[in-house]
């Protein structure tokens, strides 16, 4: 198995170390030859410069790609056409019907097309949802998160696509369903793109996902309150450590990390060893809840979908 990356900023960096252990990284890509160069010298894999030129002179089965979210999609469809397995770390695209090509393409071309949410890997999120299955704590109510993080200067589109949408698809993973209206307030300071974020995501038989984002801050909170008829259950998707207040406990998890987790299922899809966890249609469905909850916060009303 290899494994190429291409871009290697902060997400590059971790997945490049991760390969690494992993024992498949076969070369680096960035246009910032200093930053492929430094990661060929520490890992002894070839580095390149551009995708063309990674692409003719490497034999690579999967690739990695943590670039600026404005080139995903050119680089993404040039590497389905070449017959790469593809993961891209989120957001993936900023048009949903942009990513209903890039599925029909790498369907065509039978190879994976997946993205980063690594929050379904989190032990936290499995454990919130296999209670929800097992009615653990009773029916699942409600859910709550809230997210604090640094903004980033690349993502022109703001708090929604940056950081909100890591949120919208962990609520949809544990409801096991989408969403049949959005509704959302988003706000910013003194920049252009919105860096606060108040959204409402309605399912059917009144269930119902709130998540708030924040993404003027010095530090990194995650975090995620389930409110069941037997319990209410706080999670920090940092620390992993879980809350009960029905039995006043502390549910004790083994830590993991859910980027390697991420990973390996993406190696695993590949090998044939298992499903991908996050599909392609998943991922498309996302960005419409997204766009759905800019469009919503624009014009003061909710936003009613219909996704399959």
């Amino acid at each position: 198995m290899k494994i190429a990356q291409i871009g290697m900023g902060e997400w590059g960096k971790n997945h490049t170390r991760i390969l690494s252990d992993l024992g498949v990284l076969s070369a680096v890509c960035d246009s910032d030859s200093q930053k492929s160069n430094e990661c060929e010298k520490k890992y002894s894999v070839n580095h390149y410069d551009s995708v063309d030129s990674l692409v003719a002179s490497e034999d690579f089965d999967g690739v990695f790609v943590g670039t600026n979210v404005l080139a995903h999609v050119e680089i993404v469809t040039k590497l389905l056409l070449e017959k790469k397995h593809v993961f891209v770390e989120k957001p993936i695209m900023y048009d949903s019907v942009e990513g209903e090509k890039l599925k029909e393409l790498a369907q065509k071309n039978g190879v994976i097309f997946t993205c980063g949410f690594a929050e379904r890997f989190n032990p936290t999120i499995e454990f919130v949802k296999n209670s929800v299955r097992e009615k653990k704590y009773g029916d699942l109510v409600m859910l709550e998160f809230y997210r604090e993080s640094k903004s980033s200067s690349h993502d022109k589109k703001g708090i929604v696509f940056e950081s909100s949408i890591n949120d919208i698809d962990a609520a949809n993973w544990i409801f096991n369903e989408m969403p049949i209206l959005v509704f959302a307030r988003l706000c910013a300071l003194n920049n252009e793109k919105e860096e606060f974020a108040s959204i409402m995501l309605g399912y059917k038989d009144n269930k119902t996902a709130i998540i708030l984002s924040n993404g003027f801050s010095s530090e990194e909170i995650r975090k995620l309150r389930m409110v069941c008829s037997g319990a209410v259950v706080l999670s920090d998707l940092i620390s992993q450590e879980i809350k009960v207040s029905k039995e006043n406990s502390q549910v004790s998890l083994e830590k993991k990390d859910p980027i390697l987790l991420q990973i390996q299922n993406f190696i695993g899809a590949i090998e044939g060893k298992n499903e991908i966890v996050v599909k392609p249609k998943e991922v498309i469905n996302i960005a419409k809840i997204a766009e759905a909850a800019l469009l919503s916060s624009k014009k003061g009303v909710p936003i009613y979908l219909d996704l399959k």
